[in-house]
């Protein structure tokens, strides 16, 4: 208990020491927002990384998907890495940092407001932001608590409350630079445990060529009567496998708070560092989280999925472990929790304020009337989730999985296209967003409150969320295609930003 203890103590005094150093960093809005937009690329990558995994992959998806489907979870975990990251950064990293520059935007719906030439848009989407960003807030601590009572013992409503506060000072006092080196600390404490834990637990079972043997032999009628099919390439549901990949993969290229890690990027070298960076820790941490909840079956005699959920998966895996590693489990979810958790709250609280507050609720917002807006949301925002996540405890309202599916299929269904198509082409319309936003938004209400009613294969709220961002790709363009074009100097002045002329040294370009 003393190892944990002072373990736990010391990560907690590093992160409020980076908090009380970064707040230099936060003296105007772009610096508190986008630390001032000159951010490198290992902070870039890291913040990028530590923001996409979260209590809710390494507990809740890594728990149920790895139980779900056996060691071919792991896919998910790559798809993360070459989808969600590599991908990522090469098709809107260069592309998003400099139309956001050239607009001056610092949130995705100043974005929007922009490019299209709509304040209109700019509102909806930032009331979008903040209604689909709580549940998915709310939902970091149920994975934490678990580990934390396993721990220490100690009341779940206390592990709420001492990580909601301690994001909350680090956060208001240094803003997005506090975030981006506290993740940066963070990212090294789940690379380091997520590689101890799954040696520790592949131990438990006699190594990895007999914890896979193990596996092979387990079978589940209900899942599938083909044998080893949780050793499988493929696992007992190839479909629901792949609708996963893509909720989990293609769905942060349209979460604000991920595209908002490059806007603050610095330059053309840090894109290309960061691009290699951030695809090398997502196959580590993603693909080790859901390599290791592959195994969750062979703990089958210390979990009842029926009874306790899968959010118990990943506990009963770890229950065993030395208290030293447990030390090192729980400071790697606290990381992995508290970085999404900073970032997430970071992303409402400027959102409210720049795109929904400023010029609409109140005309007059000068600098320092916004930089304490955003500073009183942030903890208006970490108030709301801690009490959301008690309510959900107190009452067993959903799965970790199922908030987040329905978060980021909302968030992911509305934004992802229309971003997309408005970095990449000039005829796409302000109906044509509006259509993603309207029906990707719409289809996850629906899907949450009427689930019934909804074809089996999109019950659930993870293949409802990769069904609304593929059918924006298609909703979008023949949307623009059927609706008035936007006016060319508008398309023209938008465009511009990637037609301006640069000087680089030789090494980059080959003079003619």
């Amino acid at each position: 208990m003393v190892t944990k203890v002072v373990l736990v103590l010391v990560f907690f005094g590093i992160m409020l020491g980076v908090g009380w150093y970064s707040r230099r960093h936060a003296t105007d809005v772009n610096g508190f927002v986008l630390g001032g937009r000159n951010v490198g690329p290992w902070l870039t990558s890291f913040a990028y990384g530590t923001s996409y995994f979260s209590a809710v992959i390494f507990v809740g998806y890594a728990g149920q998907f790895g139980w779900r489907f056996g060691l071919a979870s792991t896919w998910i975990g790559l798809g993360n890495a070459f989808l969600g990251s590599l991908l990522a950064w090469v098709v809107l990293g260069r592309r998003t940092r400099l139309m956001t520059q050239h607009f001056m935007s610092a949130t995705m719906p100043e974005f929007f407001g922009h490019r299209f030439d709509s304040k209109a848009l700019k509102l909806g989407a930032s009331v979008i932001v903040f209604i689909f960003l709580i549940p998915y807030t709310a939902s970091l601590y149920n994975g934490l608590s678990r580990l934390f009572g396993m721990a220490f013992h100690i009341d779940y409503v206390w592990c709420i409350v001492i990580m909601a506060l301690l994001t909350g000072v680090y956060v208001i006092a240094g803003g997005y630079m506090a975030t981006a080196i506290n993740d940066f600390i963070q990212g090294i404490i789940m690379l380091g445990g997520i590689i101890a834990v799954i040696c520790a637990v592949l131990k438990i079972n006699g190594g990895f060529l007999n914890s896979v043997s193990e596996l092979a032999s387990v079978s589940d009628a209900a899942a599938s009567t083909q044998p080893g099919v949780f050793a499988s390439f493929f696992g007992p549901d190839p479909v629901g496998l792949l609708a996963v990949i893509i909720l989990t993969s293609l769905g942060t290229w349209g979460l604000p708070q991920m595209v908002g890690k490059f806007y603050a990027i610095r330059d053309e070298h840090a894109i290309e560092k960061g691009t290699v960076i951030s695809t090398l820790f997502a196959v580590v941490v993603a693909g080790g989280c859901y390599f290791l909840g592959g195994f969750g079956r062979l703990f089958g005699d210390k979990v009842n999925v029926a009874t306790e959920g899968y959010d118990a998966v990943i506990p009963a895996m770890l229950s065993e472990l030395s208290p030293l590693l447990i030390a090192i489990v729980v400071i790697l979810v606290l990381s992995a929790s508290m970085s999404t958790l900073s970032s997430l709250v970071l992303t409402s609280s400027s959102t409210l304020t720049l795109d929904f507050l400023r010029g609409t609720v109140v005309k007059d917002m000068d600098e320092k009337k916004q930089l304490i807006c955003i500073r009183v949301l942030t903890g208006v925002f970490i108030l709301i989730s801690v009490i959301l996540a008690i309510v959900q405890y107190q009452n067993s309202v959903t799965f970790i999985a199922q908030l987040m599916g329905v978060s980021w299929g909302a968030l992911a269904g509305a934004f992802l296209a229309p971003f997309l198509y408005g970095l990449y082409w000039k005829r796409v319309t302000t109906a044509g967003a509006w259509a993603s936003f309207i029906f990707g938004t719409g289809i996850m209400v629906l899907n949450m409150l009427f689930r019934s009613a909804f074809p089996p294969i999109l019950q659930s709220p993870i293949n409802c969320g990769a069904f609304a961002m593929l059918a924006g790709f298609l909703l979008v363009p023949v949307v623009s295609i059927f609706t008035r074009p936007p006016k060319r100097e508008l398309v023209d002045r938008a465009f511009a930003c990637y037609e301006e002329k640069v000087m680089v040294p030789a090494k980059h370009s080959l003079a003619e």
